[in-house]
């Protein structure tokens, strides 16, 4: 049992949600807005200069002190603002200094805003400390959208790229690739570098030097680039994969010239291929400085706290050790490790997971291990890393609902946490969140703080008029408008649970849908009948499931040896001498972790192979440690006549890439899991919900 607190955290698009597991085992839970602001209705008092909410009579007294407080409008627009000096809990009442607005006694939406990032402010509430008490002793682990959201928006640090001279453009050309063959007007993702520098030097495919590295021209071209104020550097050579050493002479050159941030490709991605590579180690450089300075100002609230961070691979990693290529997938790999876990513990084999948030839906599959991508594109850019293989669509709670002029659409921009769905109360646009309002499936009084029912009517009706009088000259009632979004974001969730199960050879119906995050339950349902899933399973903590899954992932290291050799068994016998020593020095990371040697698994070997003479590959997962090569190749054309439905017997097959796994296991939390019992409840309560346009009595259930 531990004898401090744990918390586990996932900072997601809209809410940050967080679970305390107290020194005893016991398991507190809260969520906030990943803004770090907190939202309410208050009752000004202009004489008092105080504001009155009866929800602020949590969590402790003065927790809100040195809070900066935002008065806001009817349309969600700041009026004025103050900061709060005291908190009085028996009337939830906050007294005010330096206030900046002149209200009479009036009723007001309100904002609270933090000095510390959500994860702190979730920490302090649960535990109820205010600003000007220090955080105790405790351990985090986390997920977090910080690097994803930097990379979608484009906000990540000045990048530069270093390549061989002639190859300035590699990135820009890229692989040819034209997923949207049809579209007339193809606009490219611009490139996430400022700058590029090309330099002399050369190494050859068989890792031989060909043309020494011209230091002295690159010194004065690096020069030029911290004149600039460029922060990062992306070195990709060519061949750098067979040998580094190039790179590795770029890196301590770069460094002698006051570089902190330097991505080496061989590092960051050590296989064939420059432009993935490259892709990847630009990434890497251009996210490294914003997590940086994200981690740092959590340890800074922390102190000696440990803080371990959740990769895209599932797996936790120290502060330290936590890079741009690892966090595209932080938060959702969190919610596949904890839906995979619930699953088990209740008796599934097979489940499917749909994590529906306020931003995107996240879907993956599960079947007694992890499914991992190992090259993938997101965000435009391609990216080689083990990743879970999770499919997102832009569909979530906060995803913004309205007509083009010619047809409905749902996303893929969203309200996010500021301003959040019309309901809120801050002037955000029509969301998912709000047509589920509409339609009952929302119950206000159980919200963590007041919606505004009216102003959702009042965009659903002003949409219905603007589509009578568009071209389209359909009239809608805004129940049906309501209805039709919320039909458009189940067809998008489907479609990305078809990608990630029947794309793959794999029947949704023989799995269990594991439904989480805050808006999945309602949902679920729909998408269970159109897909054919008979079983729909919803833990206790499902909104919270994300950060239920930090609290249970392991600590875990992988790394990838090149091989692109003929699978035979002296090949394999070489690579299997490699692979051995890989995984010793992964051990040795994990251990530095604070693993015990003694809970470091055996390591867990995958590879990718492909018929000699085709560029896309397999992995290829065997469960022995007795593996020839003649088994291997049977295990890979099983698993070619699954996917693309036939074999190619007697073609001879490349083995090209072997993965490694180490993984320490950390303890899981004491909790007790009941027995399963056929249960029917009485309802608590009933509401009118509509249901196929037609509103019907619904049971309220309590869950507990």
């Amino acid at each position: 049992m531990s004898k401090q607190w744990e918390f586990w955290i996932d900072v997601g698009g809209t809410f940050t949600d967080a679970i305390g597991c107290a020194p005893d085992g016991t398991l507190k839970t809260c969520k906030v807005l990943s803004s770090g602001v907190t939202r309410g209705r208050g009752l000004w008092d202009r004489s008092r200069q105080t504001l009155t909410d009866p929800a602020r009579r949590l969590p402790s007294p003065d927790f809100f002190g040195g809070y900066k407080l935002r008065l806001l409008d009817e349309g969600g627009r700041m009026i004025g603002d103050a900061v709060v000096v005291h908190h009085d809990l028996d009337q939830g009442m906050l007294a005010l200094d330096g206030v900046s607005f002149a209200a009479s006694a009036k009723e007001f939406a309100y904002e609270l805003i933090s000095p510390e990032l959500a994860p702190v402010l979730a920490i302090r509430t649960l535990l109820g400390l205010p600003l000007a008490v220090e955080l105790p002793p405790c351990r985090v682990k986390l997920g977090t959208t910080r690097g994803t959201n930097a990379l979608l928006e484009r906000k990540g640090a000045r990048t530069a790229f270093i390549t061989n001279r002639g190859f300035g453009d590699l990135l820009r050309i890229g692989n040819q690739a034209r997923p949207k063959l049809f579209e007339l007007d193809i606009r490219k993702p611009q490139p996430l570098f400022d700058s590029v520098v090309e330099v002399a030097g050369r190494i050859d495919a068989e890792g031989r030097e060909l043309t020494p590295l011209d230091l002295d021209s690159l010194r004065s071209k690096l020069f030029s680039l911290k004149q600039q104020g460029i922060d990062s550097l992306a070195v990709c050579l060519l061949h750098a994969w067979k040998n580094p050493v190039h790179e590795v002479q770029v890196g301590q050159l770069a460094r002698e010239l006051g570089f902190v941030e330097v991505s080496l490709s061989h590092e960051v991605a050590p296989r064939i291929k420059a432009v993935a590579r490259g892709d990847t180690t630009v990434v890497d450089a251009y996210l490294n400085p914003v997590l940086r300075e994200y981690v740092a100002r959590i340890q800074s609230s922390l102190g000696q706290s440990p803080l371990q961070l959740m990769t895209s691979a599932g797996g936790l990693v120290g502060a330290g050790a936590f890079r741009g290529r690892d966090c595209i997938l932080s938060g959702p790999a969190g919610g596949v490790v904890g839906f995979a876990r619930v699953a088990t513990l209740a008796g599934f084999s097979k489940a499917i997971g749909f994590d529906m948030g306020g931003t995107s839906t996240d879907v993956s599959r599960y079947a007694g291990e992890f499914e991992r991508e190992f090259e993938t594109t997101k965000a435009g850019v391609r990216i080689v890393a083990p990743m879970l293989a999770i499919e997102t669509v832009a569909a979530g709670g906060g995803s913004i609902c309205g007509f083009d002029g010619v047809s409905l659409f749902v996303g893929p921009h969203s309200a996010g946490a500021q301003p959040g769905p019309a309901c809120y109360g801050a002037g955000g646009p029509l969301t998912v969140t709000d047509c589920n309002l509409a339609l009952g499936r929302l119950l206000p009084e159980r919200f963590p703080f007041e919606l505004d029912a009216a102003v959702v009517d009042r965009r659903l009706s002003e949409l219905c008029e603007q589509i009578a009088s568009s071209t389209l000259g359909k009239r809608y009632t805004p129940i049906e408008l309501a209805q039709g979004f919320i039909d458009i974001a189940n067809a998008h969730m489907a479609r990305a649970i078809r990608q990630i199960s029947v794309a793959r050879g794999f029947d949704p119906a023989e799995h269990v849908l594991v439904t989480f995050g805050g808006a999945g339950a309602q949902h679920a349902c729909a998408l269970a009948l159109e897909l054919g899933i008979r079983k729909i399973l919803v833990h206790p903590l499902a909104s919270l499931l994300s950060a239920l899954g930090m609290g249970l992932a392991d600590v875990r290291r992988m790394r990838e040896l090149t091989i692109l050799r003929e699978c035979t068994d002296a090949v394999l016998n070489e690579a299997r001498t490699e692979w051995e020593g890989v995984a010793d020095d992964l051990k040795v990371e994990i251990v530095a972790e604070g693993v015990a040697a003694s809970l470091i698994d055996p390591p867990v070997i995958a590879f990718e192979m492909r018929y000699i003479g085709q560029e896309s590959t397999i992995l290829v997962r065997p469960h022995s440690d007795a593996l020839d090569a003649r088994r291997l190749c049977e295990l890979f054309e099983a698993a070619h006549e699954r996917q693309f439905g036939y074999s190619r017997s007697g073609r001879g097959i490349e083995l090209c890439v072997v993965h490694i796994e180490c993984v320490g296991r950390l303890p899981d939390p004491e909790w007790q899991i009941e027995a399963t019992a056929a249960r029917r409840p009485s309802p608590a309560q009933w509401t009118d919900v509509w249901f196929d346009r037609e509103k019907l009595p619904t049971g309220v259930f309590e869950r507990s």
